[in-house]
């Protein structure tokens, strides 16, 4: 069952892929894939022997989800209100930086063969594939193919800008004798009108944010629906939350599961890289800080949560009582002691799981895991952009 994950994974993205070459067969074969996937995760529940570990991870893994969806937040509210302050006319209007990275690869347009530049420029996969592969991983405990525990591993705004932009920044952006002026006098003295006035919403006890997030009558009365679609200018590029989450589901594969699949991830994180850059959609400087960054805290972080060898000590003194037999079994040719053997030492490791797994405590947190996953993961794809 161990090499069916890197097919998985594969086929995940292949079909994913059919959506832009032929969206027929995506809409036909994307839903039969999500519905296997769903279904062999759910017939291995029975069998998985080490339910009593991903409880004990739990409260951590819930803790983590907690604090990842808490730091979106902030960006969201960040990124928003950073680019509402200024409006979208200043960002249409500001020239970007020269980018030499993204005129390497304009060059290699130009030198390559043209199927080589149509696959860097095809869109194989996007931030909600990782996204999905490390579910994917995760789930794959189910099956053996990763040390358990599972659990461990894991807009528009307004035109013009803010009445403060308004006053404080917008009449001496563009004139240098103003800005000098207005550094030495530390005063701002120019008149720029009557303010435009912004749209208000009733968002009740959220109304606090309407300053800061600037909502246009065309994007609804919730504030939920505006930090959805939360999008900005050039301000919240350093680094590159997209590829810093690529990374991250890489460097988890190499660790848990290794392997070709693993490299082909990585060849889909670089992939992904060039593309932010060639589209522009990112600086280089904004993924290449995001691989190096991603890569030091998957392994600064590695202590704590050990994701193999939790249960080394155990298998190793097991291995050391049953040495003889094995050795006797060996010479006698005899195979299915040996694997019997062999049982007894993975079993060793597992902390008496066994044992604990058949109460009812312990077959009612395996039903309520797999549900919600499978549910936060339907509604992650359907209330969001692509996940």
């Amino acid at each position: 069952m161990r090499g069916g994950l890197g097919v998985a994974a594969m086929s995940y993205v292949a079909v994913d892929y059919l959506r832009h070459v032929s969206p027929e067969w995506h809409r036909r074969l994307q839903p039969a894939l999500w519905t296997v996937l769903a279904l062999a995760a759910i017939s291995r529940v029975p069998f998985y022997r080490n339910w009593s570990k991903e409880a004990k991870s739990a409260l951590p893994f819930v803790g983590s989800m907690l604090f990842m969806l808490a730091t979106l937040l902030y960006e969201a509210l960040s990124v928003r209100s950073a680019t509402a302050v200024l409006g979208l006319d200043w960002h249409r209007e500001t020239n970007p930086l020269p980018d030499t990275g993204q005129w390497i690869l304009l060059s290699l347009n130009e030198v390559l063969p043209q199927p080589i530049v149509d696959i860097l420029r095809a869109r194989i996969i996007g931030l909600h594939h990782f996204l999905m592969l490390f579910m994917m991983l995760a789930f794959s405990v189910l099956f053996d193919c990763v040390e358990a525990p599972g659990l461990g591993l894991g807009a528009r705004v307004p035109a013009y800008p803010h009445r403060w932009a308004q006053k404080y920044y917008v009449p001496y952006a563009s004139d240098s004798d103003a800005i000098s002026q207005l550094i030495n006098s530390d005063v701002a003295y120019a008149d720029n009108g009557n303010y435009l006035g912004d749209y208000r919403p009733d968002w009740g006890s959220m109304s606090f944010l309407i300053d800061f997030l600037r909502p246009t009558a065309s994007e609804g009365p919730s504030w939920y629906s505006v930090l959805k679609k939360a999008g900005g200018g050039c301000n919240d590029l350093l680094y590159s939350g997209h590829m810093l989450v690529a990374v991250l589901t890489a460097m988890a594969w190499t660790e848990a599961y290794g392997g070709f699949s693993s490299a082909l991830i990585w060849v889909l994180v670089l992939h992904s890289a060039q593309r932010e850059i060639r589209e522009h959609h990112h600086y280089s400087v904004d993924c290449i800080v995001a691989i190096y960054v991603g890569i030091l805290l998957w392994k600064m972080t590695g202590f704590l949560w050990p994701v193999k060898d939790s249960s080394k000590a155990r298998r190793l003194a097991k291995l050391e009582e049953i040495q003889s037999k094995m050795i006797k079994a060996a010479k006698d040719s005899n195979i299915d002691e040996v694997r019997e053997l062999l049982e007894e030492v993975k079993l060793s490791g597992q902390e008496g799981e066994k044992n604990r797994s058949q109460s009812k405590a312990m077959w009612v947190f395996p039903c309520v895991t797999i549900f919600s996953a499978i549910v936060i993961v339907l509604l992650a794809f359907t209330w969001t952009s692509d996940g």
